[in-house]
């Protein structure tokens, strides 16, 4: 036998391991999200199916870890694999530069800030994303402290904190304890392999309704599109002050860069061009730690699995919150899980059920005010008759609060539709802009709570928007290409 196995092919069967081969499942500040997206790029990447000699490689670059070491008594087993994410506030390898630039000073805890499930379904066609809060009320297993040494029984806690107390062990068994789904995988991350994904995969496409700036972070985004290299998407994915929700607003924009990261690894020919994937995973894996039992072998059986994954292949949410500022004595303030709604969560993971099974798809773009609390008269601005009627029927249909009555506007020779509004009502101009492609902003001082839509020319569809759900949970489980840009 040659030294070095020939590259596999769909012709020929894989050469023997040592151990029989099987598939990747069971047989039957804020710093999360970024983690998730570059442990998770790992597992899209190797959807290409490049081969196994490239693939094999990045093996020795993976730390290894053993979360599962004498446990007992753990949850049974479901259908599909569930792999705990993990995200440690690393910054060994980032220059001095970049730590003046991006606010990454200070000393890192060690501590876990992220802490998710990734549920992948055993058809191979979902991928469901809950994500822990950190600050989530827990009870850690009795157990002895990675530090001290000391031994501790049970008590409370908050969730992240169980990572500083016993390490990856620790957590994976609070989760379990709290959840009852049993994790297959650990994946753990840092802040220097997300910077160097994103920066390898040629930046990474949000789409943001209103400004985000955040003096703690340096984030300063106007609103609209943006291309975030990798510096700026850690701003952005650690941003909590960037408007008034705080770590929740914080999640939803973690899973928007998710689900755009994955968008742009998938569609962006990477994973069809060897040298650029063998980068890309290069990056991902150089910070990396996972249990020793996810290797090659479960990266290329998932990544062949995966090969059509897309942004509407995957949803995510959080666990859903009972009571908020739920204060614990030696803890603090907490975030106490509704244990009805969390339960029905995790028992859908469980069976291996999408969480979004009884959502209606709603392909409507997220907007910062619903359209039902936007009020608005219709113009129009063109000789062309009907149109103020059309546009205004239009708008209605959508949700907006017209008038009913849409009138002609002073001036009818408007090529391009024009939202006129107050500037204290930019918010909900925004939002109405958005239901109307390519229309122009125009402030009027005075105009008062009223918008005005003159229809233009150009006028040809409103699109349909939504607000963003505040509520969490199974309520507010959303597919990928609901959070992408559009």
């Amino acid at each position: 036998m040659p030294s070095t196995p020939p590259r596999p092919s769909a012709a020929r069967p894989r050469p023997p391991q040592r151990r029989p081969a099987r598939p990747p499942v069971r047989r039957k500040r804020p710093r999360w999200g970024m983690r998730a997206a570059t442990t998770l790029s790992v597992v899209v990447l190797a959807s290409a199916g490049i081969g196994h000699a490239v693939v094999t490689s990045l093996d020795a670059d993976i730390a290894r870890v053993d979360p599962f070491k004498d446990m007992k008594n753990r949850p049974r087993a479901g259908d599909g694999m569930n792999v705990l994410l993990v995200g440690t506030d690393g910054r060994d390898k980032i220059t001095e530069a970049d730590r003046q630039k991006y606010r990454l000073g200070g000393a890192p805890c060690h501590c876990t800030d992220t802490i998710m499930i990734v549920h992948i379904s055993e058809d191979r066609e979902r991928a469901s994303v809950v994500s822990l809060p950190r600050d989530s009320y827990a009870m850690t297993p009795e157990h002895v402290d990675v530090t001290t040494g000391e031994r501790h029984q049970e008590h409370p806690v908050k969730i992240n904190a169980a990572y500083a107390e016993g390490g990856p062990q620790l957590t994976v068994r609070t989760v379990e304890n709290m959840t009852h789904v049993k994790i297959d995988h650990y994946l753990e991350v840092d802040f220097t392999s997300f910077m160097k994904t994103v920066d390898v995969l040629g930046g990474v496409d949000i789409c943001n309704a209103d400004p985000l700036k955040d003096a703690y972070t340096g984030l300063d985004l106007a609103a609209g599109r943006h291309r975030l290299m990798g510096g700026q998407a850690l701003q952005y994915v650690r941003s909590r002050h960037a408007d008034g929700s705080s770590d929740l607003g914080r999640m939803k924009r973690q899973q928007r860069f998710l689900a755009a990261l994955i968008d742009r690894a998938t569609s962006s020919g990477i994973l069809l061009n060897p040298m650029r994937f063998r980068d890309v995973t290069r990056a991902v894996l150089g910070s990396v730690r996972a249990d020793k039992g996810f290797g090659t072998d479960e990266l290329l059986g998932l990544g062949r699995a995966m090969r059509n994954f897309s942004p509407s292949s995957s949803e995510f949410t959080t666990v859903p919150i009972g009571q908020m500022g739920y204060v614990v004595k030696d803890v603090g303030s907490t975030l106490k899980w509704d244990p009805a709604k969390s339960s029905r969560l995790f028992k859908s993971l469980r069976e291996d059920r999408p969480l979004a099974a009884y959502k209606p798809k709603n392909k409507a773009l997220l907007v910062p005010v619903a359209p039902q609390q936007i009020r608005v008269q219709v113009e129009n601005g063109t000789a062309a008759g009907g149109l103020g009627k059309r546009v205004d029927a239009a708008l209605a249909a959508t949700g907006f609060r017209t008038t009913g009555f849409p009138v002609d506007s002073a001036d009818r020779t408007l090529k391009r539709t024009v939202v006129a509004y107050d500037p204290r009502w930019d918010r909900s101009a925004r939002s109405l802009a958005a239901a109307l492609p390519g229309s122009e902003l125009r402030a009027v001082k005075g105009q008062g709570a009223v918008l005005k839509v003159i229809a233009g020319a150009d006028f040809e569809r409103v699109r349909k928007v939504r607000a963003e759900d505040e509520l969490q949970g199974e309520s507010g489980v959303v597919t990928g290409d609901e959070v992408g840009c559009v």
